[in-house]
């Protein structure tokens, strides 16, 4: 994978993947854009709306403010939401359609985290943040909203429900092939490999020692073999190393950090690794996954036994950590 004259790796990584931004900070793409499709979590819509501008008064509270009274203009629209719930998903909302103007995708929103395991509940969520895209700005095309879901069992049952309702969905919090396999046998439109545990971004101290490198390249070789629709969108990412070697992903989604570096590193100063994740793999030891995508207790079991426990101790703690934040902000909304 070679560079050209004057390219930088952010140039270079836009010839091999559709590049995302992992942000809801409108300056980032209007300065290193256009994206393809901008993601979005709890966590990312939190430490966004607490941003103070230069003067250190809250960058957002106007916003703030807008998304509770147009949540409690709609209570009645949604009597068994919580007016506090239904006003983060606006203010979330909002967020994302700052952006849209700088991509040529999808905006991702995460359903509650706290709805990971309840189909029904992620379901009406999804369909209600599709729904908030169209109240708040009618002339957005709501088949470019993606709905991210936790890859529990439940989550990508719901995923099925909403793709099969003609709304695109992203398992993401994925750390193993038994969850790749059935979010493809769902219909997933994306899939996201975390390369680090999310822990690594809220303690400074911590180290993933098993990025999830190999996953992700025996994922994206597994769809191939199966020719699966699904894309894999690798997150999670800590460096300009990691990144370049996932160059070749179907997308990559990049903190603005990252973004940053990338765009200031020249391509012909580089002696990293490029696309080393996905070069000269082949399929010898893809698994079959034929026989637990439609059998929930045996999937669960596999799911446990993945990686000696590991990806489901990663997919616990993530799910933790984005329902902290998602109580964080219904608390700005309660403020």
């Amino acid at each position: 994978m070679g560079s050209g004259l004057g390219q930088s790796l952010l140039d270079v990584l836009r010839s091999h993947s559709a590049v995302d931004c992992d942000t809801f900070d409108v300056e980032v793409p209007k300065r290193l854009g256009p994206f393809v499709d901008c993601t979005s979590n709890q966590a990312i819509a939190y430490h966004e709306l607490i941003r103070p501008d230069e003067s250190g008064k809250p960058l957002h509270a106007q916003l703030i403010r807008d998304a509770i009274d147009f949540a409690s203009s709609k209570s009645s629209t949604y009597p068994g939401v919580d007016v506090a719930e239904l006003a983060v998903e606006a203010m979330m909302v909002k967020l994302a359609l700052r952006i849209v103007p700088y991509l040529k995708g999808y905006s991702h929103i995460q359903t509650n985290p706290k709805y990971a395991y309840n189909k029904q509940k992620t379901v009406e969520n999804g369909k209600r943040i599709v729904a908030l895209f169209k109240d708040l700005d009618p002339a957005y095309d709501a088949k470019r909203v993606c709905i991210k879901v936790p890859s529990t069992w439940e989550g990508m049952q719901a995923c099925r429900e909403l793709e099969n309702a003609g709304i695109a969905t992203l398992a993401t919090t994925m750390f193993c092939m038994e969850q790749a396999a059935l979010a493809t046998h769902m219909g997933c439109t994306y899939i996201a490999p975390y390369i680090n545990e999310l822990r690594v971004h809220f303690d400074a101290s911590y180290v993933d020692e098993h990025k999830a490198f190999d996953f992700c390249g025996s994922a994206q070789k597994f769809y191939e073999k199966i020719g699966s629709k699904t894309q894999v969108l690798p997150a999670s990412l800590t460096s300009i190393q990691e990144v370049m070697k996932l160059a070749g992903a179907h997308h990559i989604t990049i903190a603005p950090h990252l973004l940053t570096k990338l765009a200031e590193t020249p391509a012909d100063h580089w002696e990293g690794e490029t696309g080393s994740v996905f070069r000269d793999r082949t399929e010898e030891g893809l698994g079959d996954y034929s026989g637990i995508v439609e059998d929930e207790s045996a999937w669960r079991l596999a799911f446990t036994r993945s990686q000696e426990g590991k990806a489901e101790v990663k997919n616990i703690q993530a799910i933790n950590i984005f329902c902290e934040k998602q109580d964080a902000l219904e608390a700005l909304a309660r403020q």
